[in-house]
């Protein structure tokens, strides 16, 4: 079966990165993810931006990665106002056939993803047709502020842009009530269930011990049924790929592996695969 990383991050080499990757039985490199990628079958991966904004600094290896321009930490300048001319420096990206979307961080930049710094942005992915990927849920420092990053945030805009399609990622964990119902409620809002665990995990003990939780997960999954606009992910490095590929086919039924793994991807992202 092919697969498509829906979610990735790809960090240069140093101690802290290194030693991520390295605690989930990786290494942090490229040349790593190609050779493990052919072992376990994944045929490409979508880099969610953590850069800059400038392309330059989104070189991947085109058979391998495309990227998603990421909104972070450079949304702002100092905490206290937009970049100079954010727009165009987000088309500027979105003009290449490399760069399939918008990443953006709502949590972590404390501001609601209607604020009118962000509308521009989903006006150029409505034009170009390439999704807004949003991280939802819980955040992995404490200085970011969790409503910002709750799911009912994007259904919001959701529902007043129409034309942009969004991607909800980490399946807005943990408010997974919230998130199946914005999914469910919005035909332009698909998620990834990227992110959903840290580190290495035996699976089967996982299931067990962890039967309350993995439970909501696949009860809001599949009381919502909207398999089409499911998407494989796993926030790499901070997982073991075999791990969470068995972790995900155990969320999903068997006779959805292949949207949910590749299908949805290729089409909602636009890979072309």
């Amino acid at each position: 079966m092919k697969m498509i990383d829906a979610h990735l991050h790809l960090f240069p080499s140093s101690p802290d990165t290194d030693a991520m990757a390295e605690g989930v039985g990786h290494k942090n490199s490229t040349a790593h993810l190609r050779q493990v990628y052919g072992e376990l079958g994944v045929v490409h991966g979508v880099v969610m931006g953590n850069r800059s904004l400038d392309p330059d600094d989104h070189d991947y290896p085109s058979d391998l990665f495309h990227y998603c321009i990421g909104l972070d930490s450079v949304l702002m300048e100092r905490g206290s106002k937009p970049v100079p001319g954010l727009a165009e420096k987000v088309e500027e990206n979105l003009k290449r056939d490399s760069c399939c979307g918008v990443k953006l961080y709502p949590g972590y930049n404390r501001l609601w993803l209607s604020d009118p710094i962000y509308q521009p942005v989903y006006e150029l992915a409505a034009r170009y047709d390439k999704p807004v990927a949003v991280h939802m849920g819980l955040t992995a420092f404490p200085r970011a502020h969790l409503k910002y990053a709750h799911p009912l945030t994007l259904d919001e805009v959701a529902a007043d842009h129409k034309r942009t399609r969004f991607v909800m990622c980490h399946f807005g964990n943990p408010f997974l009530e919230s998130a199946a119902a914005v999914v469910e409620k919005n035909p332009n809002v698909a998620a990834d269930l990227s992110g959903l665990l840290e580190g290495r995990v035996d699976i089967d003990r996982y299931f067990q011990e962890q039967a309350g939780y993995a439970g909501l997960l696949t009860t809001w999954l599949t009381a919502i049924g909207q398999w089409d606009d499911i998407l494989y992910g796993t926030d790499w490095p901070i997982v073991n790929l075999e791990e969470y590929i068995r972790f995900v086919q155990r969320l999903v039924p068997e006779r959805h592996w292949e949207k949910v793994f590749f299908q949805n991807a290729n089409r909602i992202y636009g890979l072309g695969l």
